[in-house]
């Protein structure tokens, strides 16, 4: 069968990422992905930020209808040109078609452009797909306008913007307990270090079909942490999770961090917390 090639490294695989997959979708069944195990930023020795694990990225990617997903490393072919990268993925994938959003660059000097990919289809045989912006709100959906929704603690706009929820996984690991000792036991979860931040506060999230509300922070109230921690009460729920790898998907800030007076004004809070997370 005749395939159909995307370019771009897609994380989060929002509205405009879709786009670009179906653009390839409506050539061939038969889709690859051509992308990089990490973000090239890293290689030019900037740190980065996932919205999603990059596996769960991919996992998404398939999801949509693309066969094939092939991880460059990015090191390797940082410093070869346009020319010589088009040409290696040319003979090696013999495409009908070439996908890209507006704004996808590759090659040494960023030479490989949407422009570049026109300008050559003819001479490599394939149809170049250039897909423009996807616009909400009169701004172009990105990751790193996704990734500002979500700095902001706006992550239900940012959600939608996705078409999927944003998430935090981790090992359930070991905390203080005080949670059980007032009534509202929690899973702790460590907050992968590569994925963006939210803000402090209490969450609204879902684990598995069940609701549950989180609270990543400092936990002010108690003064017992020197490290951010991410606490997951699960409503109506009583498996022991300990050491398990768990997901949680994160649908809305309920509030921001607080420091209570006293425990009995913390439980009175979370019970407001939990009432407004059973609503949504």
């Amino acid at each position: 069968m005749s395939k159909s090639l995307v370019l771009g490294f897609f994380d989060g695989v929002h509205k405009g990422h879709r786009e670009v997959i179906k653009s390839a979708l409506s050539i061939s069944d038969d889709v690859t992905l051509i992308t990089f195990k990490e973000s090239p930023a890293v290689y030019f020795g900037k740190s980065a930020e996932y919205i999603f694990p990059r596996k769960e990225s991919i996992k998404k990617i398939k999801e949509l209808g693309v066969k094939d997903v092939v991880e460059l490393d990015f090191s390797k072919i940082a410093k070869i040109s346009a020319d010589d990268y088009l040409k290696n993925i040319v003979d090696n994938y013999k495409p009908i078609s070439i996908s890209t959003g507006f704004n996808h660059t590759f090659g040494l000097n960023k030479k490989g452009n949407a422009n570049f990919l026109e300008q050559q289809q003819d001479k490599c045989n394939y149809k170049y797909i250039c897909v423009p912006p996807v616009e909400e709100n009169g701004e172009v959906i990105s990751s790193t306008l996704i990734k500002k929704y979500i700095q902001k603690g706006n992550v239900q706009y940012a959600n939608s913007l996705l078409e999927s929820s944003f998430m935090l996984e981790g090992t359930v690991v070991h905390g203080a307990k005080l949670g059980r000792t007032i009534g509202f036991p929690t899973a702790n979860i460590e907050y992968s270090k590569n994925i963006v931040k939210l803000p402090f506060g209490v969450y609204g999230v879902k684990f598995r079909d069940l609701k549950a509300i989180m609270n990543w922070g400092m936990k002010p109230t108690v003064n017992n942490t020197k490290e951010p921690v991410a606490e997951v009460h699960i409503l109506n729920f009583n498996e022991d999770l300990y050491g398990k790898d768990i997901k949680i998907e994160v649908l809305k800030q309920i509030r921001g961090e607080k420091k209570f007076a006293n425990l009995e004004e913390l439980k009175a809070q979370i019970n407001e917390d939990i009432k407004r997370c059973s609503e949504l």
